[in-house]
């Protein structure tokens, strides 16, 4: 199993949470193009799996990670702390953080999709990457998620799986407008960072409560590992054993057949 370049192998101690988390480039492909980040300075987790091949893939999931951490190290801290005060709400801290992320993700687009540009790729071609990630300002304070793509985050609470984000897929749009037969392909991205000049996240405040184990993944999990196997990984996983639960589901996928690059991180949330 081969750890992201950009953040090393082994549980890291977030502010909140226990962290961990593998990459590895599966049984068939040569490379990897996905990659994740877990900054423990910017309480940020992020998984990028990236497409273009040729290595473009690699480099677009690489540069956007990279561009995220050096826009929220140079503006994140700008958002103002919440407030001692037991009355005082969440809402300013929060809406200003949501605004800093925005901007975040509105310069990893551009950043990826100069490249494109620059290698004179037409608009909606070229490199690109999925992005969804977590990221918690300030302590007390939101849990904000981000995610562009159908690379996802679930939450294991309570012996249940639950998905919290929504492929941004022409498959998932197809099942929602009641579509049954001749369905487009599952990996048929609606949205990614870099093909085009412009991309709507999906941004939102995720509570959490202490037990929480939340998982963010790429589609070489998901796509071919049932979500029953994943739960009963993530059912056995304690703080201690982050790192041998994330080896477990990347054993699985190969396990399942499965054909791609895959990710996992996980984080255990204490307080």
């Amino acid at each position: 199993m081969t750890d992201s370049s950009l953040s090393p192998a082994g549980p890291h101690r977030l502010a909140t949470a226990i962290a961990c988390g593998l990459s590895d480039v599966g049984p068939v492909r040569e490379s990897n193009e996905d990659n994740f980040l877990l900054d423990t300075d910017l309480q940020l987790l992020a998984v990028a799996d990236g497409m273009g091949g040729h290595e473009a893939g690699a480099l677009a999931s690489a540069l956007a990670l990279t561009c995220l951490r050096e826009h929220l190290s140079a503006h994140g801290t700008d958002a103002p702390a919440c407030s001692s005060d037991p009355d005082a709400t969440w809402s300013d801290p929060a809406m200003h953080a949501v605004s800093v992320l925005h901007d975040a993700l509105d310069q990893v687009n551009a950043q990826v999709y100069a490249r494109n540009v620059a290698r004179q790729m037409s608009e909606g071609n070229g490199m690109g990457t999925t992005l969804t990630g977590l990221w918690r300002p300030h302590h007390p304070g939101p849990l904000l998620v981000f995610h562009v793509g159908d690379s996802r985050l679930y939450r294991y609470r309570d012996g249940e799986l639950a998905l919290l984000t929504r492929d941004q897929t022409w498959y998932q749009q197809a099942l929602e407008a009641g579509k049954v037969d001749r369905l487009p392909a599952r990996n048929l991205l609606l949205q990614a960072i870099g093909p085009a000049a412009r991309v709507e996240p999906q941004i939102r405040v995720q509570p959490v409560l202490p037990g929480d184990l939340l998982m963010l993944c790429s589609d070489g999990l998901h796509g071919c590992v049932p979500h029953q196997e994943i739960a009963q990984v993530l059912a056995a996983a304690t703080r201690h054993t982050l790192q041998t639960a994330c080896e477990r589901l990347l054993d699985l996928s190969v396990e399942y057949a499965g054909r791609d690059n895959v990710t996992v991180l996980l984080a255990l949330y204490d307080h």
